[in-house]
Parts: structure tokens; sequence; C-alpha cells
């Protein structure tokens, strides 16, 4: 039997988009009857032990979606071997955790092509989250400063970009 794939959702405080994230393609697997492991964890320590944000809750309530009881955390660096698939929800994310990866003396490759790409190194992969978005690359807009149009086109990003996540671990 083989293990599940480990994924990892990363933002800054992991209480709005790596979260959201996390449940959401935690959900979609679970329907999809596909075997993953996921977390979320954010960059800095700011928000550790704290909920998700009552604005994220909402939105994924919602849109019907269970919202995890789910406490921050900031991402360890003996943790990124342990790892798949890392995804970083912007470029300053993505170069924090490369920085860790190098630190912690961890290999890691790029964004993966396709699932036997995926599962074709040990070391894990270390990429945007929305190098896997089929309308594009960049930054996963952050919502923490906005108003619910921000959370809500957050959201739109991560359901786009989770069935193709889905994909790749098919």
């Amino acid at each position: 039997m083989t293990r599940p794939t480990r994924v990892l959702m990363v933002c800054t405080g992991n209480i709005c988009r790596s979260t959201m994230a996390h449940a959401i393609l935690d959900q979609a697997a679970a329907r999809a009857g596909v075997d993953v492991v996921v977390d979320s964890a954010g960059v800095s320590d700011e928000e550790a032990g704290n909920p998700i944000d009552r604005r994220a809750a909402r939105v994924l309530r919602d849109a019907g979606y269970a919202v995890p009881d789910h406490r921050a955390r900031q991402i360890r660096p003996g943790e990124l071997g342990e790892w798949d698939l890392i995804l970083a929800m912007t470029s300053r994310h993505l170069g924090v955790l490369q920085r860790l990866a190098q630190r912690a003396g961890v290999d890691y490759e790029g964004a993966p092509a396709s699932a036997s790409d995926l599962r074709s190194v040990d070391a894990p992969r270390i990429c945007l989250y929305r190098d896997l978005d089929p309308e594009g690359s960049g930054d996963v807009p952050d919502p923490w400063y906005g108003g619910h149009q921000d959370f809500l086109d957050t959201l739109d990003v991560i359901e786009r970009v989770t069935p193709q996540i889905l994909q790749l671990l098919s």
C-alpha cells in the first residue's frame, strides 16, 4: 500500500488563505476519493494558536464548506522534508520556504508537471499555489486588509486551483 500524498499550504499567519485552501482541498479530496494528507502553516508566528479568521470562516460556510477546527501554526524548517507538495500563497512566502529548506539542508524541486512528476523525486516540490492556476500564476490575493469581496476573490482563486491540484494528485 502506498502512502497518501502530503500537501502543505503556506501563507503569512495561517488564518486566511492557507487555511481556506487547506479546508477546500481536504473536503474536495474526500469527495473525490483521493488519498491525501493536507495541512497548512504560516511563515510568521504572529497568529500562532489563533482560529481561522471569522471572515474566512463565513466565506467558507456560505460557499457550503465545513469550517475547520484549526489553530494557526508557524512552519518548522525540519518538517519541510515531510511534505510532497508545499504550496506558497505568494512569491514572498516561496522565498521564505526556499531559504528555510536551504538552511535545513532539505533539497527541493519546483512545480510538478504531472502526477508522475510529483512522485518521481524524493524531494518536496515547493512552488507558488497559482503555478497550478489555469488562469495564470502570481500571488493569491491577501484578503486580510480588505472586505468581504476580497475574501470572495480569494475563494474564487482557491476554487479554481483546487481541481488542478486534485488532478495532479490522482
